[in-house]
């Protein structure tokens, strides 16, 4: 199979060509999560290799002597979610497993925090130059990172965290090529 652009090469070319669809994942997850699970509909997000669910769970009662007492109830009650459900979330995780041909991780968000569990980490095999090597170095030196690999999942984030609306606004741009692609003549 060759690589790149062209009829049947799915979203995002060559990479996703052998995956199922996954666009009804939102809708899917919101009709088969238990009612009382979530406040709302959770946010769904999929990428080749997984896809998150993040609920926001019920807010607390009652009164906290400071946001620390308040932060340590929160991350208690979403301990408790995690525990309570985890057999039907591992049940729901397979049965999307096998209609999506991703992972599935969780999480749920409670006032101020969001615990994220179960995610994959998958390695991402990169070529650098010195001089993007020089500033992982520095990263690691500096103590902010253990490792060239940690360093550069820090700079990833921090690059998430501060172009939000960029990349937003990117992968816009990209469905719209992907559809005007998919409208284009069958050339095979």
């Amino acid at each position: 199979m060759g690589r790149g652009w062209g009829p049947g090469r799915g979203r995002g070319g060559w990479q996703q060509a052998d995956l199922p669809s996954a666009d009804d994942a939102a809708a899917w997850f919101t009709g088969r999560l238990p009612d009382g699970w979530f406040t709302s509909a959770p946010d769904v997000v999929v990428d080749r290799e997984e896809i998150l669910v993040v609920g926001t769970l019920p807010d607390l009662e009652g009164e906290f002597a400071d946001d620390a007492e308040r932060s340590a109830a929160e991350s208690g009650r979403i301990s408790r979610y995690r525990e309570q459900t985890r057999d039907e979330r591992i049940e729901i995780a397979r049965q999307a497993e096998h209609r999506y041909g991703r992972k599935v991780a969780w999480g749920a968000r409670l006032g101020g925090t969001e615990e994220l569990f179960t995610t994959l980490s998958v390695p991402v095999m990169t070529r650098l130059r010195q001089p993007e090597r020089k500033v992982l170095d520095t990263l690691v030196a500096a103590g902010v990172a253990r490792s060239r690999s940690e360093a550069l999942a820090w700079a990833v984030r921090l690059v998430g965290e501060h172009a939000d609306t960029w990349l937003g606004d990117l992968r816009e741009a990209m469905s719209k090529v992907d559809d005007l692609r998919a409208q284009g003549p069958d050339l095979g």
